[in-house]
């Protein structure tokens, strides 16, 4: 504990003058002695006291400590502030002041197209489906593999004239619809043969190609481009020799709401009635 020295008072005159005033007011007079001036008097009552308070070292700690609380607390504000807490890094951005703006409106023109939404849907599919899906499958796979025998053996069945045969060198080149007609009744009773296009065997259009190749007339093997070749006419004004498209099938018109075609596996060239609405006539060389 530091030591406090004790330091001599400098002599004041004013200040010794009134002490001695004051003490000569508090002396008791005798009756004999001379009564002290006004002045005394007011002195005595209005100076303080001029005895020196004397501090001891705890009370010199109190002090000190109670500085340096006062210094710390004034101090506080200064440290609270960060240094650079101010600069532009700390400022709001942009998306803050939008959540704190008022209600916002958006102007969007005509020219705007709205995206469609597309979402992905899935089917559960069971295990009864999966195995029905593979023997259709390998059913498909069969029939294809019994159709290119059932080709090949047709082909080897077969050694006339072919269609190209007839285009390359037709042996009917004056073309009207009833030697047409007539050609292809020479065919009634050849079976039915997908693919087929000889008088071994033929389907629907393969049937058809094969009569107007003798004509000279070249034509796809199906029936949807066979009707596109000619020209729709109504059907009071059809000829045997005439087309009659459906969907997927066609044949010569026979007259009388009838048609001679290779109808389907198991049948054969036949005469019979057309047998629904959906179809339309068609005549080649117009």
């Amino acid at each position: 504990m530091a030591r406090i020295s004790r330091r001599r008072l400098t002599r004041n005159p004013a200040r010794g003058a009134a002490t001695k005033a004051i003490i000569a007011a508090k002396a008791p007079v005798s009756p004999g002695s001379p009564q002290p001036d006004a002045a005394a008097r007011v002195a005595a009552s209005t100076l303080p006291s001029t005895r020196r308070l004397r501090r001891g070292p705890l009370a010199n700690v109190l002090v000190m400590s109670v500085a340096a609380g006062i210094i710390g607390t004034l101090a506080i504000p200064a440290y609270a502030f960060a240094p650079g807490s101010g600069g532009p890094q700390f400022a709001q951005t942009d998306v803050t002041k939008l959540t704190k703006a008022e209600a916002q409106s958006v102007e969007v023109t005509d020219d705007v197209i709205a995206a469609p939404v597309t979402k992905d849907g899935y089917d559960t599919v069971t295990g009864a489906e999966i195995q029905a899906a593979a023997d259709a499958a390998a059913a498909a796979e069969a029939a294809r593999v019994a159709a290119e025998t059932a080709m090949t053996s047709y082909a080897a069945s077969y050694s006339g004239p072919s269609v190209g045969d007839f285009l390359a060198n037709p042996p009917y080149p004056s073309f009207d619809l009833a030697s047409v007609y007539n050609v292809a009744t020479q065919y009634i009773g050849t079976p039915y043969v997908y693919g087929g296009a000889t008088p071994a065997g033929f389907d629907c259009s393969g049937f058809v190609m094969y009569v107007y190749a003798q004509f000279g007339i070249s034509m796809p093997h199906s029936s949807a481009g066979q009707g596109a070749m000619g020209t729709r006419i109504a059907e009071a004004d059809a000829q045997p020799g005439d087309l009659v498209i459906m969907p997927g099938h066609d044949g010569f018109y026979a007259g009388n709401g009838m048609i001679l075609h290779a109808p389907y596996e198991g049948a054969s060239v036949r005469v019979q009635p057309i047998w629904t609405s959906d179809y339309y006539i068609v005549r080649i060389g117009i």
